[in-house]
Parts: C-alpha cells; sequence; structure tokens
C-alpha cells in the first residue's frame, strides 16, 4: 500500500476572512509536501475548488504544484481534482495545462479528474447545474488523451469542439501521458472507472469495512477492461482519511478528543450535495458532533474512522482496516483538525519514517511502472502530413544544454 497527503487550502472560522491567516495557510500547506518528498511519502494530492469559504481556499492547484515540484524530486503531485465542467473551462486548456505541469514535475504528474463537487461550486460557472456536469466529463475524459496523443487534432461533439486541424501542445512528458484517475464520490462510479481503466479517487467518511464492496467492484470491473481511456491501465483505488500519529499517544489522543472536530466534515455535508450524507451527520453551522471520550475514540479506531497513536499502534490499525479491505493508497488529509504546525511536520516525519516502509518498501511508484507499459492508443495523425520543405536553423537539430 501506497501512501499520499492531501491538501485543500482548508481555512476554517474567522481565519478565513484574514488576508494574512489565508496567506500564511497557504504557504504552510505547500510545505507538507516538500518535506513528505524527504520522509518516504509518495503522493501529494491538491484538491481543488471555487467559491467554497473556509472549506477550500485552493482554487488554481496548478500554480502550488508548480511551486512545490521546483521544490521536490521525488514525490508524485496529483490533482484531486481537476474538474471537467465544459463550461468552466474548455478540455484544451486542461490538456494543456496538464501536459505542463507532466514536464515541469518530469513525469511525476498525477492527473486526477472528476465532475465538482457540488451544486454551489459548479453553478460559478456560468450557472451549471449538476445533472449536466456526468456528460461534460464523459466527453472531455475520452478526448483529452487524444489531444495529448494527436497532431492534427478536431472534435465536434456536443459540449465543446475544436476546428481542423489544431496540435495542442505541449505533449505530456517523455511520449506518454500522465496517469488518469476520477474523482468516485457514488458507489456506482467505482465500476465505472475500472471499465475506463483509470485510478479510482475516493473521500472516505465510513468505517473502512464498508469500502470493500466498492474495492472489489473496482477490481472487478477493471480485470475486464480491454479497452482503457488512456494508453495504459492505472489499478488504483486511492482512500482519503484521517490520521493522528505522533510519539506521545496521549497527546494524539487529546487531538482526536479536542472540541471542534468534525467541523471539516460539516462543511463537506454543507457543499457536496452529490455525495451521499451519512445519517445524522451535522450540516454547516450545525455543530460537529467530534468524539465525547475515550470509548468513542476507541470506536472510531476499531472501525477504521481514523487511525491514532502512536506509529505502532497506527501500524496494527492500518493492518487490521485498510490493508484487510484492499486499498492500494491511503491519503491524509492535512491540516488535521486539532494539530499544531509543527505537530503536523512531525507527523510527516515519524509516519513517513516508521510506518511507511513498513507497508510499502518499494521506492518506485505503481502508476511510474503502468506508465513505463504505456502503448499508443490514438495515431499521431488523423491524417497523413504535409510534405513540407523547410531550412530551420542549425541550431534546432542541436541538444539544448541542460543545468538543474
Amino acid at each position: 500500500m501506497e501512501f499520499g497527503i492531501f491538501q485543500n487550502g482548508y481555512i476554517p472560522g474567522p481565519s478565513a476572512h484574514i488576508p494574512e491567516h489565508e496567506h500564511l495557510m497557504l504557504m504552510r500547506e505547500a510545505s507538507y509536501p516538500i518535506l513528505a518528498d524527504k520522509h518516504n511519502w509518495k503522493f501529494a494530492w491538491f484538491g481543488e475548488h471555487h467559491c467554497l469559504t473556509e472549506y477550500s481556499h485552493m482554487s488554481a492547484p496548478e500554480v502550488v504544484m508548480g511551486w512545490v515540484a521546483a521544490q521536490t524530486d521525488y514525490i508524485h503531485l496529483g490533482t484531486a481534482i481537476t474538474s471537467l465542467p465544459t463550461t468552466k473551462e474548455h478540455p484544451v486548456r486542461i490538456a494543456e495545462r496538464a501536459a505542463m505541469l507532466d514536464h515541469f514535475c518530469e513525469g511525476r504528474f498525477e492527473f486526477g479528474t472528476g465532475r465538482g463537487a457540488g451544486s454551489h461550486e459548479v453553478a460559478t460557472f456560468n450557472g451549471t447545474l449538476t445533472s449536466e456536469t456526468k456528460a461534460m466529463w464523459n466527453e472531455a475524459i475520452a478526448e483529452i488523451p487524444r489531444m495529448w496523443a494527436q497532431r492534427d487534432y478536431s472534435y465536434e461533439g456536443e459540449h465543446f469542439r475544436v476546428p481542423p486541424n489544431h496540435n495542442v501542445l505541449p505533449k505530456p512528458y517523455n511520449g506518454t501521458h500522465p496517469p488518469l484517475w476520477v474523482a468516485c464520490g457514488n458507489p456506482a462510479t467505482f465500476a465505472t472507472a475500472g471499465q475506463m481503466g483509470i485510478g479510482a479517487i475516493a473521500f472516505n467518511f465510513e468505517p473502512a469495512p464498508a469500502l470493500k464492496g466498492r474495492i472489489d467492484s473496482y477490481k472487478e470491473a477493471i480485470a475486464e477492461c480491454t479497452e482503457p481511456h488512456g494508453s495504459y491501465m492505472n489499478d488504483n483505488v486511492m482512500m482519503t482519511n484521517a490520521v493522528i500519529c505522533l510519539e506521545d499517544r496521549d497527546r494524539a489522543r487529546e487531538i482526536a478528543l479536542m472540541n471542534g472536530r468534525g467541523y471539516l466534515y460539516s462543511m463537506v455535508c454543507l457543499y457536496h450535495d452529490t455525495i451521499p450524507k451519512r445519517e445524522g451527520a451535522p450540516t454547516w453551522p450545525e455543530p460537529p458532533l467530534g468524539l465525547p471520550d475515550e470509548a468513542t475514540l476507541d470506536f472510531a479506531i476499531d472501525a477504521g474512522y481514523m487511525l491514532c497513536g502512536t506509529p505502532e499502534e497506527v501500524c496494527e490499525q492500518l493492518e487490521r482496516s485498510y490493508v484487510a479491505v484492499g486499498t492500494d493508497q491511503l491519503v491524509f488529509g492535512l491540516p488535521n483538525e486539532g494539530f499544531e504546525y509543527e505537530e503536523i511536520l512531525e507527523m510527516i516525519e515519524i509516519f513517513g519514517d516508521q510506518v511507511i516502509p513498513e507497508f510499502d518498501p518499494d521506492r518506485v511508484h505503481s502508476t511510474e511502472r503502468y506508465r513505463a507499459d504505456a502503448v499508443r492508443k490514438h495515431p499521431e495523425w488523423k491524417a497523413p502530413p504535409p510534405d513540407i520543405e523547410t531550412t530551420p536553423p542549425p541550431s534546432a537539430s542541436m541538444p539544448i544544454p541542460y543545468h538543474r
């Protein structure tokens, strides 16, 4: 099992309305993957949301990812997710940006996609309705790999068009394309992702055993996939959860029991109205439920709602929860509620150094292996290329000096 961290621009409470606090939180979030890069973490995911006050101020993750890419060399950087409504952005712009990120990550970019999380967010762009976004996503996700492959691209569809003949540039790094992923908010989407041969991104608010059926559905579907959307299959289920892993067991449990924990989930219930809501869960501004006592905390840990304790305890919890249900990648949202900034840094280091090697001794990313097996799916040219004679300058065929 591989591990990652998740950055979402979460700025709860009054700080969301104070410019210097907003800036500080964004800079801190950008620092987490830079540290994680040195401590065995394989993935850093960046949300993309629009007009979701407090819940997410990460509206332009590609900017943050470029900044992080320049200061890392191992960790993969992924969008979780790039939303694909064509009323928001033309798919050509998304393909261009993803390919550019792939170059500046030097093949470490992961292309996570989705429809958008809820009605308030998608309505930002020309009053888009959530009922319209599924068809838009289906159309865009099928065409973007073709944009990356062809040099005379054109398309005439229901939701967007590109007239002949356009070469969408740059092409992705090293002649292949970044791994494809899709956010799976509903159970049926897991099977759909498997049928398309793309990775599943799941935002988990359930006990771990409840995930097994969804993971099994995905694995059965991808085993039958013979025509993936991309030029290779990305056989991966990524799950998100909460972790509090510190050397000080008492402090870890104190954080878990802190008043106000669960505030983030109350905002999920407010904004993500396309995702099934847990029965009895509060919707902001209703106060979060939290964990009232030690016994409830132990129940939450045993059920796999969260991981909490020392590195040794967290290893045991991982084994009986997420390993047992077959999770390929487990990702933790940071900052976690109740942590001090220095404690987040401590957790990144001790989890990376003491927990990750127990479950993932392989330094090679699974998606790197899948990408190495890529086979061209779309022809480079739809029609024979023009026979043109020209005289480029001599330097055009010379290698460009490269310094890092």
